[in-house]
């Protein structure tokens, strides 16, 4: 369905739920307010296949534009608020929007589209006014809201968070269907978790990022409410939990490791009871810390492993991932194929570049070479996402890392991710990443960059600790030689790292950048 058929049987009910400001949208105000803009992106002289972009914090308007764009046959293109101007006027421009919404909150940054991205005809700012930009209140207020006469499927483009260079952008096929027609995502999120109208979804992250707004879209469809974190705190989450009697929630693993960093007294103070489903993804869930949060929760967590790219989606049940632990899943769209260097595809249990036949084709817009580097090197139409993992006898695939941070001291290939799993559970951690360093008899040694708990216990004695605690559970070569001390890390809010940025800082001392 869609927010005018839910608004037609239930109209007040909650669309979205703001979780600190308490700010409700109901479905009756999701489908007029998405319908007004529908009519002015129409007067502004925007047809199907078109492009619009905005950059919002996670705002009770946020899904309103994701929606009049949908139902008006536009591609959208949802920006992360944390960018600096340069990014962001590179992906307006690059996207070729012709419509740009923002806030006045992010003002100091979006008001760089006034002169930096030609090609956008009107912006437009909520909350507030700033140079170059209308009054998206004004604007949309005598638009009518009804729906618009060729009302029809559009289609979300979004960005990769960039954390190997200039985000790209992944343009999918635009089908313009009608709007009541369900989309493949809806189908499989009524197939694997079974969500209906009386389901109430918690999304902790930003709205921007391709799950959060996927699933919270999906979930409006089928009727649920949407309970939005303006920002995610591990004991908020909880108690909204119990408050709101949530149902369905989508997590990353590290809010899962904060979550189990709480005292246990204020782990135990919130009825968790309706929560039947725990969704997690974005990246692979260390399996301490997973088997913890199915001590403490139950047989209800969900794992699937995908890109914004849409080449491929597998699935882990709890039942399938503690007979596997581990694995990321099995394929339902795609077929996965590990293959060397060379492209040469490798048995079970070998390491290789993890690639994907039978799926979906993307391009990443405005840039063939982005797409030609990542379909595999024989040239069968194979796409991969950047990871090395390996499949065992069952078909489940389990991720090693990304081919881009693995290390190679000695001529041995390490891979940083499990160092990281391993710190990340350490109690005086709050915040790890690994990586490698220039080394001029190795080629790279394994460095490890902490954010303490305490920051009043960064130094030798915790750096040995660290060291220590790790070489006590993996191999010595895989562990860090050194640990440095940050107040905090580059990570998206996601759960992405941006470990490239740290990587660098350290081959550029060295001139090796």
């Amino acid at each position: 369905m869609h927010p005018g058929a839910i608004a037609a049987m239930t109209p007040d009910k909650p669309a979205v739920i703001m979780a600190r400001s308490g700010r409700v949208v109901t479905f009756r105000e999701l489908d007029e307010e998405s319908n007004r803009l529908a009519h002015l992106l129409r007067a502004a002289g925007l047809k199907p296949g078109d492009h619009i972009a905005f950059m919002l914090e996670n705002h009770p308007l946020f899904l309103v534009i994701a929606w009049a764009a949908q139902r008006s046959g536009l591609y959208y293109t949802a920006i992360s608020s944390r960018l600096q101007a340069g990014e962001l006027s590179y992906i307006v421009n690059n996207c070729g929007a012709r419509v740009f919404i923002s806030s006045a909150k992010l003002a100091g940054v979006a008001g760089v589209v006034a002169e930096a991205a030609p090609g956008v005809a009107l912006r437009l700012m909520v909350d507030g006014v700033a140079p170059g930009f209308a009054s998206y209140e004004e604007a949309v207020a005598g638009q009518p809201a009804t729906p618009i006469d060729d009302e029809c499927q559009g289609a979300d483009m979004l960005y990769s968070s960039g954390t190997t260079g200039r985000p790209k952008g992944v343009k999918p096929p635009l089908t313009l269907a009608p709007l009541e027609a369900p989309g493949a995502l809806v189908r499989l999120i009524q197939a694997l978790f079974a969500p209906s109208a009386d389901s109430v979804y918690l999304s902790p992250a930003p709205l921007y990022h391709a799950a959060p707004l996927r699933f919270s879209m999906s979930f409006q469809r089928l009727g649920a409410t949407v309970v939005v974190m303006e920002r995610f705190d591990p004991e908020e989450a909880l108690a909204l939990i119990e408050r709101h009697r949530v149902t369905h929630a989508q997590w990353v693993p590290t809010m899962f490791i904060k979550m189990l960093k709480l005292p246990e007294e204020v782990r135990g103070r919130y009825d968790l009871s309706s929560l039947r489903c725990a969704i997690h993804a974005a990246a692979p869930c260390p399996v301490e810390v997973k088997e913890r949060m199915m001590e403490w929760w139950g047989p209800i967590i969900h794992e699937y492993y995908a890109g914004t790219e849409g080449n491929c989606f597998l699935y882990a049940g709890p039942e399938d991932w503690l007979a596997h632990k581990g694995t990321v899943g099995r394929p339902l769209l795609g077929v996965p194929h590990v293959c060397d260097e060379d492209g040469e595809e490798l048995p079970p249990g070998e390491h290789g570049t993890v690639y994907f036949s039978g799926g979906p084709q993307f391009e990443y817009h405005g840039d063939p070479e982005k797409t030609a580097s990542v379909r595999d090197p024989k040239g069968r139409g194979w796409t991969t996402l950047g990871d090395i993992g390996y499949l065992d006898e069952d078909g489940f695939l389990y991720l090693t890392d990304r081919r881009s941070y693995m290390i190679i001291s000695g001529g041995v290939n390490i891979y940083p991710q499990e160092a990281e799993n391993v710190l990340a559970m350490h109690p005086e951690v709050a915040d790890v990443a690994v990586f490698g360093v220039p080394d001029p008899e190795m080629g790279e040694q394994v460095k490890a960059v902490v954010q303490p708990a305490n920051p009043a216990c960064a130094g030798p004695a915790l750096e040995a600790e660290l060291i220590a605690y790790c070489r006590e559970r993996l191999a010595h070569y895989k562990c860090p030689k050194s640990v440095d001390f940050r107040d905090e890390l580059p990570r998206h809010p996601t759960g992405k790292l941006y470990k490239r940025l740290l990587r660098d800082e350290y081959w550029s001392r060295d001139g090796l950048a």
